[in-house]
């Protein structure tokens, strides 16, 4: 629970996590609450600070980039994989989604179920490549990124742009091109890059 509220930012960067707080909130003990924080200490998500205690991290510039260096290869992968492995049926359906229902969502602006279907899809490939150890990396990151993508997807026509991506990635899974969907994911992951350091002063 913590880790999703860290990530949705519903717990701002830089706001103190309170053991005696949380340990009430959830009921459970102190020490249970501090294995906690330690866990998200490890995955980068909380840094304890002496005198101060537990604090949520905040991301820079440049770790933002070096992440999103890392998804690009990272996510390319999976999505080959995912093409090479998983059911052509699901890549169908998941097209199907995105040329029809999605181009609707995105036309009336309801940007919350669409990133709601973007996740998904996002998780289905990750499965579809079999690969825990990538699936734990890519689960990793996207903790700490996952603000960041609500917020390019509101950036002018951004989310008509990544819809449009993911067409052409799907078609290419649908047709068993799996590199050509690697590099088509790869792209877009770049492009949203490039947005982000376009607008970064008013998303950062």
């Amino acid at each position: 629970m913590l880790r999703t509220r860290i990530a949705q930012q519903h717990i701002a960067p830089g706001a103190k996590l309170r053991e005696t707080d949380l340990a009430e909130e959830f009921g459970v003990s102190r020490a249970r609450i501090r294995d906690a924080l330690g866990a998200l200490e490890q995955r980068g998500l909380v840094e304890r600070v002496p005198n101060r205690g537990a604090l949520v991290m905040r991301l820079d510039l440049s770790q933002v980039f070096h992440i999103y260096e890392i998804r690009e290869v990272l996510e390319g992968l999976a999505t080959r994989l995912a093409a090479q492995k998983g059911p052509v049926e699901t890549w169908k359906e998941e097209l199907a989604r995105f040329q029809g229902p999605l181009k609707d969502l995105v036309e009336r602006g309801d940007l919350q179920e669409y990133i709601e279907h973007y996740e998904r899809l996002r998780r289905r490939i990750i499965e579809a490549a079999g690969n825990p150890v990538l699936a734990e990396m890519l689960d990793t990151i996207f903790e700490k990124t996952q603000v960041l993508i609500r917020r390019i997807i509101i950036l002018p026509g951004r989310a008509e742009v990544g819809r449009k991506q993911h067409v052409a990635m799907l078609q290419a899974m649908c047709r068993g091109e799996a590199e050509e969907a690697e590099t088509i994911r790869r792209n877009g992951l770049r492009s949203a890059m490039l947005a982000l350091e376009k607008y970064q002063r008013f998303i950062l």
